[in-house]
């Protein structure tokens, strides 16, 4: 926001026109620098003051100046002031809400008018009902096409006149215009008209304080200079060798040489009569009478470029021009980027050549040469800098000059001779200033000269300000309202082309003794055209101050077809608008935006009738006339919409060819609309599409987690929970082999379980078992006996093992257990008997633990389970056996550390008698057993399994079963069960009830519901990436049948919706499939029995404030309910569906959530698909040949046309390209090899490495690759004459299939033939197929180094998009095609050989972080025609790959390429050892040799030897070279052996010193007695050892010596390890 400043005082004449602005709508005529944007400031001002709901909206005709006056208007208004310029990508906003927030948060908005004009256009600004104040900046603009003009012609007249009482109605907006020039053309009164009717406003100037206007506009003294024309001017010879050689070269060009010529020839020939071949014969015919290619054309441009230079500059300025043109060509090495990429490498190759013919004389670096040979009328400009410079310095005023020229070349050049020229090079500093060469549609070959601009205009203009630069030479950019610097000189180079050039141009001169000088040659008499001006500033200031007497401003015609009414149409429902003025405009920006994969975007076409010229004209020639009408027109649109909306006509029965495409193009769009292709803006369907409501998903999303907490209750349902009171128990009965049964009691109602539903149990001892479930009929009243035992049994049951974490008196447990058979047991005798002894006094555990002594003298060693005890802190422990034999130290250590008190004392050790037998125990395993025991678990050997020795005088014995134990551990796990099972069924039922996905395996549902943070056997992510990849499958099959007539870009855009994560959030919320979501954990160390009197837990622990910032921020991600876990569940239920019941199944999971698509069966689809197939007359040749290639024939050979059809085909074939049936081959191709990934036995691959997988082979380059190799050979005969007679000769040919494609276009042809040659190369086709064959790495680096055009891939998408269609979807025909291609085989090695996949990129990356070094790939540079990139260890260069520069893409490339060069580099222990000494500037050699028949490498740096391996196998001597530098590396990464290998090079000592102090264990090194490095360790809980220690010490020294080492080795003395002063320098390394 800019910061506010008080607006300055007004001034009489401002006021005056601020006063009358609010009368009336007037257009201000103020000179530059009279201040007009101050009054525009106050009439804002006082709009918003006014209690409006509309804005005052400020229009400047560049971005530039609207940025400009957004600075200075927000910078005094105290309101909210908005800019729109091309920044804010306005074009982009299709949401009205959007332009709606734009206007209720501002109250002034400054716009280009392009803005305005758009955004009224399509209906998101009403003009009269949003903006009550309409700023014209530049207001002369406002005139024919102008879109100031159309503003007014088709917006504003229409509205009913604004009235006082009604300004807040839909009414005319009042209208401001400023100018300092309101004129165009020669005649004043005509213009004034002109503008005046079109802004519907009086043109105004001060009148009653004209006299203070004169004190505050400063005009300039007005100069002129004469100069001698140049005799090469008058004669004809040019005075300059290289632009004489630049002529001949010119005029010995031949048209039918040219390459485009050759190739519109070409391209006639094959063409078959129709209108593509009218058209290229049109085509033909102008470009030989125009002489219009690209090489004529260019180097006509520069011969005339450099031919007015050097007229007007001199012979050395042309020199000059011409020799930086060609060094600029030359060091391109052909690759232009200014160029259009439309023109082909052999256009290019033709410039280039014949620019080379040009001799270019050198241009001395000599002054005296530049004055030799520089124009007079360079003399008299330098001549006036220098004089004027000296006049205002005089007056000690700093001196700033603008010189204006037409020409931007000139511009350049006389930029560079100012710059060198002896008289000004040293008391000038001079830039350049020039404008945009026209669009970015067009570029031409002197584009290149905008290498030659020293700075960029920003820049230039702000060192002007800042007075770094003190002339400018410029085009007329800097005319019109440019924030510039007031100057003391402008000088026009070339007189000014008309009035308003004449007045602008003069305005920039606004000091106070400023001159305006104009440059006249002495030929011309200047007087007439200077009078011609200044007559015509008069009466300009006699019509604008006698405003108030002329008639009130007439609307003027609206031009030509403007006032057919049938050339405009509404929308009622937006008011967006369709006129004549802005058809060609939409079908522009309509076919702008059509997807394409090439270098060039779609274009309409406009086929003009009659033509320019009669057919075959280029043949024979002849003299000819321009057709006078009528005219009409055909408009062609892109291949990639359907034939019916592909071409339109207008007859024969317009007066111009402006006129019949205006008509054709209105008659196009408005038909787009009608058939769906446009929304009710008039806007491509872009977002025909919801819009994404990420936020409003979010919101729904807190509102659950709000209405949760209210109620507390957690998001996930709780199936134990009831409703209201509850009225009985239920009953479970629970069996296991060789267990007696439970029975478990709930009040909530479980689900009857399958046989398959029933929990599976995991243990260590025993294989996977069911626990059997039976449901009793019969429920148990609340109060019943049953229930109290039941409590105290549960009680009993859980506290061994749980005990800790229960209350003794809390037993209204959520789940009671009680046996089946309640008969007494053994161990019911045992608790009686200890009940009745007078040990069970005061137990700690309520009688259920026993003294050992007690429990001995009755049972002996019977059977025990369960110890405890005081000295246990409520913990209990497992029996294992019995100890009778010694204990280690270690084990003594540990009953030591048990039994004995800390506060004891020493004494207490020596009295302290370990007593045999010892009880070995262990803890009890708590643990999820609904899951397997991972692979990689440690069991009984993991550290919360050690076992402990007690002593049985101070334990417990547990008077509980091994059975009761054993139900106690697995009762979790099975409540945990129900709970999944309860909560799964539920949604079944609440979803899938009545639909055939009502009898879905709970095998499959399960995983789908359930969240990774669960931390289950198995959760969703798997499911989610299938059902991800069948979701996009599915929805791509409906859209293309519903949509027939939209284009792949509204394919995708509409699919990318329908399955994004926000629109799956939205749909899951909406059937609230969150309540069902398994994210709960089990913690079996935390677990213990639920009561019926607890609070509702939370899912997971909520963050307290005694946390780490980490566990907070763990905890708060826990928690959270993401758009992401909604949308996961729902693509993981699609993908259960799809794996029950096939596509059909997953269908029908997509009608529940719906997504906003309408879900048919796909083999309802692709038959609506196939029934609008259509049968052509004729197939092309391509067609056999594809199908022997793909070994498949097809039934419906369109559908082989489509798929080969590229968008630049010319010809009359009624298909479409190829964009929607590869948009279908995409989603196939993706489905199979998903399938194929995820169903391999025994991978069980991970969502991560499936996708890497089928990254593998679906990405771009792979399938190029596919596409490239993929031929058939046949044989074809050739009769051969000789002398026996005529003779037949059989050869063979091979076609590929890349080269079916059907195009027209020699970009394309050239990329095929290049990407083909590079695919044959050495390197290329060997090296690729023998890494896919055998190598341990996918080659992407070799792929990618083909640089094949995506149009590669693509065509080998749209083919199995074909097969798939004609086939009738079935994908086992498309899986022989891929076969048969190449691609399942690699797939298929891929998967069984582990190749490794990853990106070289990634394996850099992994490389780096799995050795803890700082590796990365720098960002790739482009240098002209080159783009390089660097892989950098701790900014060392290890690898480096340079390229030739072809767009974006080659960035890719070349990182890609030096990631994998990189990788080879350090995953080879030799090349990996000689970067890692070269970083330390350090040198390795090897020595290999064969004492006693041993194959030996030794290993020297810098002359000492680090390694030496001895093999006496079959090891080849590269192989016993890398283990030797292997064996290196391990040892010279240890700080200790670097520091002694240090030590041994440079004869230093290394001494350590280990030692404790204030409890904390230290080693220091010391380097010839001086201390270098130190390690402290102060954890007492871990054990350090002593080569730990110095391990940490020594990497410290490292550092501190290599540094030390390092500041030698660059002193330029002999300075040796002895000089070091370790003294001086020691505090700075410490």
């Amino acid at each position: 926001m800019a910061e506010h400043v008080p607006i300055p005082t007004t001034r009489g004449y401002q006021q005056e026109m601020l006063h009358e602005s609010l009368q009336q709508n007037i257009v201000i005529a103020l000179d530059t620098g009279a201040g007009k944007t101050h009054i525009a400031v106050l009439r804002m001002k006082l709009e918003a003051e006014r209690e409006s709901t509309k804005v005052s909206w400020f229009i400047a005709p560049t971005v530039a100046l609207a940025n400009q006056q957004r600075h200075v208007i927000a910078g005094h208004l105290p309101v909210s002031v908005g800019l729109i310029s091309g920044a804010n990508e306005p074009d982009q906003w299709r949401d009205k809400a959007l332009w709606r927030r734009v206007l209720d948060t501002h109250h002034v908005v400054i716009s280009t008018h392009d803005v305005l004009l758009n955004a009224l256009r399509h209906g998101y600004i009403k003009l009269g009902r949003d903006i009550g104040l309409l700023v014209f900046d530049e207001a002369h603009h406002a005139a024919d096409k102008h879109a100031y003009n159309l503003i007014m012609q088709e917006f504003y007249f229409s509205l009913p006149p604004r009235l006082a009482q009604d300004a807040g109605g839909i009414v005319r907006p009042m209208i401001l215009g400023l100018t300092a020039s309101p004129i165009f053309g020669g005649d004043v009164e005509k213009a004034f008209r002109k503008i005046e009717g079109n802004l519907d406003s009086i043109i105004r100037a001060p009148l009653l304080f004209r006299a203070e206007l004169a004190g505050f506009v400063h005009r300039p003294q007005f100069k002129h200079i004469i100069y001698a024309m140049s005799a090469y001017q008058l004669s004809g010879t040019p005075p300059s060798r290289s632009l004489q050689s630049l002529k001949q070269v010119v005029m010995s060009l031949v048209i039918d040489e040219d390459p485009y010529v050759i190739h519109l020839r070409s391209s006639l020939k094959r063409l078959n009569p129709g209108p593509e071949r009218t058209r290229t014969d049109q085509k033909l015919s102008k470009t030989i009478d125009k002489k219009d290619t690209f090489t004529h054309r260019g180097l006509r441009d520069f011969e005339r470029a450099a031919d007015e230079i050097c007229m007007d500059l001199g012979p050395w300025a042309a020199d000059w021009y011409i020799q930086q043109v060609c060094e600029q060509v030359a060091g391109a090495k052909g690759v232009f980027p200014e160029f259009r990429s439309s023109w082909s490498d052999s256009e290019k190759t033709y410039l280039v050549n014949n620019l080379a013919r040009v001799e270019v004389a050198p241009v001395p670096d000599d002054p005296e040469d530049l004055l030799r040979r520089s124009s007079d009328k360079v003399q008299k400009l330098v001549d006036n800098l220098i004089e004027e410079k000296a006049y205002f310095e005089g007056f000690s005023e700093e001196y700033r000059s603008l010189v204006f020229v037409t020409r931007r070349d000139a511009v350049l050049a006389l930029t560079e001779v100012l710059s060198r020229h002896p008289q000004t090079a040293q008391i000038f500093n001079v830039g350049s200033l020039v404008g945009e060469s026209g669009n970015s549609q067009r570029h031409a070959f002197l584009d290149i000269t905008n290498r030659l601009l020293r700075k960029p205009s920003t820049e230039t203009l702000q060192e002007f300000r800042i007075g770094e630069l003190n002339v400018i030479v410029a085009t007329a950019v800097a005319e019109e309202g440019l924030d510039i610097q007031a100057c003391c000189s402008v000088i026009r180079w070339d007189p000014p082309a008309n009035m308003v050039s004449w007045a602008q141009s003069r305005g920039r001169a606004r000091q106070k003794r400023s001159t305006f000088t104009v440059m006249f040659p002495d030929i011309l008499a200047f007087e007439p055209t200077v009078q011609n001006w200044e007559g015509l500033e008069r009466d300009m200031a006699r019509l604008y101050n006698t405003g108030k007497e002329r008639d009130a401003p007439v609307r003027q015609e609206d031009p030509a077809d403007d006032s057919d009414p049938s050339l405009r149409f509404h929308v009622e429902s937006t008011g967006a608008l369709l006129s004549g003025n802005s058809a060609i405009q939409h079908i522009n920006h309509f076919c702008s935006i059509l997807p394409h994969h090439g270098k060039n975007g779609h274009t309409p076409v406009y086929d003009i009738d009659p033509p320019d010229y009669p057919a075959e004209w280029h043949s024979y020639g002849g003299s000819r006339s321009d057709p006078l009408g009528p005219f009409g027109c055909t408009l062609t649109l892109p291949r990639l919409l359907d034939p019916r909306l592909r071409t339109f006509t207008t007859p024969r029965i317009h007066r111009s060819k402006v006129s019949a495409r205006r008509h054709v193009a209105f008659q196009a769009y408005l038909a787009l609309y009608q058939n769906g292709l446009l929304n009710d803006h008039l806007l491509p369907l872009t977002s025909v599409l919801e819009p994404e409501k990420e936020a409003e998903v979010r919101e729904l999303l807190k509102d659950i987690d709000h209405r949760d907490g209210t109620a507390q209750v957690s998001s996930q349902v709780d199936p134990w929970l009831v409703t209201g009171s509850a009225d009985a128990w239920r009953v479970v009965r629970l069996e296991v082999d060789g267990m007696a049964p439970l029975r478990m009691l709930t009040q909530a109602t479980l689900p009857a379980l399958q046989d398959d539903e029933l929990p599976l149990i995991h243990t260590r001892e025993l294989p996977p078992f069911r626990v059997r479930v039976a449901m009793e009929d019969v429920p148990i009243a609340i109060d019943d006996a049953i229930v109290v035992r039941a409590k105290s049994f549960t009680r009993r049951l859980f506290w061994p093992v749980y005990g800790a974490r229960m209350a003794w008196d809390k037993t209204d447990y959520l789940h009671l257990f009680i046996p089946a058979d309640e008969s007494p047991t053994i161990w019911d005798e045992r608790r009686e008997a200890f009940a009745s002894s007078p040990h069970s006094q005061g137990s700690l555990v309520r009688g259920l633990f026993a003294p050992f002594e007690w429990f001995e003298q009755l049972y002996g060693r019977a059977r025990i389970e369960v110890l405890g005890g005081a000295a246990f802190t409520g913990k209990f422990f497992q029996f294992v056996r019995w100890r009778d034999g010694p204990i280690t130290p270690e084990e003594e250590a540990g009953i030591l550390k048990r039994y004995v008190h800390k506060d004891a004392g020493d004494d207490f050790n020596v009295k302290f008698d370990i007593t045999y037998p010892l009880i070995e125990a262990r803890p009890f395993a708590k643990r999820n057993f609904l899951t397997p025991m991972p692979v990689e678990a440690k069991g009984l050997e993991a550290a919360s399994q050690k076992p402990v020795l007690l002593l049985k005088e101070f334990t417990a014995v547990g008077l509980f079963s091994s059975q009761e134990i054993q139900w106690a551990q697995w009762a979790p796990s099975i409540i945990r069960h129900f709970q999944i099972v309860h909560t799964v069924k539920s949604m079944r039922d609440a979803l899938f009830s009545g639909t055939p996905l009502a009898d879905m395996p709970l095998e499959l549902l399960i995983p789908a519901t359930t969240a990774p943070v669960a931390q289950e056997r198995s959760h969703y992510q798997r499911l989610e990436t299938l059902g991800d990849t069948v979701l996009k499958y599915a929805a791509t099959i409906q859209l293309l049948s519903e949509h027939p007539l939209w284009h792949e870009g509204y394919l995708a855009r509409r699919k990318d919706h329908a399955v994004s994560n926000v629109n799956l959030a939205k749909r899951a919320i909406g059937l609230q499939l969150y309540k069902w979501i398994i994210r709960d954990r089990i913690v079996p160390k935390r677990w213990k029995p639920r009561l019926l009197s607890d609070p509702v837990a939370p899912l997971h622990e909520e963050p307290k404030p005694d946390m780490t910032e980490k566990a907070k921020r763990k905890a708060s991600v826990a928690q959270n309910l993401s758009t992401k876990v909604l949308a996961d569940v729902v693509e993981a239920l699609i993908g259960a569906a799809y794996l029950h019941g096939g596509f059909e199944l997953g269908v029908e999971c997509l009608k529940v959530f719906d997504l906003g698509l309408p879900w048919r069966p796909i083999s309802e689809r692709i038959d609506d698909m196939l029934s609008r197939v259509i049968e052509l007359d004729l197939y092309p040749a391509q067609i056999p040949v594809v199908e022997e290639i793909l070994g498949y024939t097809f039934r419906r050979k369109t559908l082989a046309v489509e798929a080969l059809m590229h968008a630049s085909y010319h010809s009359d074939v009624e298909t479409i390209s190829y964009e929607r049936m590869e948009f279908l081959g995409d989603a196939v191709l993706d489905m199979i090899v998903t399938d194929y990934l995820f169903n391999v036995p025994g991978k069980e691959y991970s969502p991560g490495h499936l996708h890497l997988r089928r990254t593998a082979v679906v990405n771009a380059h792979f399938l190029a690759m596919l596409c490239l190799r993929a031929s058939t050979e046949h044989t074809v005969t050739m009769p051969v004459g000789s002398k026996h007679g005529t003779q037949f000769k059989e050869s063979t040919h091979r076609t590929y299939l890349w080269q079916c494609l059907l195009h027209s276009s020699v970009p394309v042809l050239d990329e095929q033939q290049e990407t083909f040659a590079r695919w044959e190369r050495l390197g290329g086709r060997e090296r690729i197929e023998a890494e896919l064959a055998h190598g341990r790495l996918f080659p992407w680096s070799a792929l990618t180094s083909l640089h094949a055009p995506k149009f590669l891939s693509d065509m080998l998408e749209s083919l199995l998009g074909a097969v798939f269609l004609d086939s009738k979807g079935d994908l086992n025909i498309v899986r022989g095609v891929l076969r048969r291609l190449g691609l399942f085989e690699i797939l298929e090695r891929i998967v069984t050989d582990e190749v490794d996949v990853r990106h070289p990129v990634s394996r850099l990356y992994l490389w780096a972080s799995k050795h803890h070094q700082k590796v990365s790939c720098s960002v790739p540079k482009r240098e002209g025609s080159r783009v390089s990139c660097s892989a950098l260890w701790d900014n060392y260069e290890i690898a480096r790959v340079e390229d030739e520069w072809r767009g974006r893409v080659s960035q890719e490339d070349v990182r890609f390429a030096v990631a994998d060069q990189a990788v080879a580099l350090l995953e080879d222990p030799v090349s990996l050892l000689q970067i890692w000494l070269a970083k330390r500037k350090r040198s390795v050699e090897y020595t290999v040799g064969r004492p006693d028949d041993a194959l030996e490498c030794t290993v020297l740096v810098d002359g000492t030897v680090i390694s030496r391996i001895r093999s006496h196998g079959q090891e080849v001597e590269d192989d016993v070279k890398r283990a030797a530098a292997a064996e290196a590396l391990r040892t010279l990464e240890a700080p200790v052996h670097w520091l002694a290998f240090l030590a041994a090079q440079h004869q230093f000592g290394v001494e350590y010193q280990i030692y404790e102090e204030e409890g904390a264990k230290i080693c220091t090194v010391y380097v010839d007695g001086w201390e270098v490095g130190r390690f402290e360790h102060r954890a007492k809980t871990q054990v350090v050892t002593e080569e730990e220690l110095m391990a940490g010490a020594a990497k410290d020294a490292v550092e501190v010596v290599g540094q030390r080492i390092a500041d030698l080795q660059d002193t330029k003395d002999n300075s040796s390890w002895d000089d070091v002063d370790w003294s001086a320098s020691q505090e700075d390394w410490m």
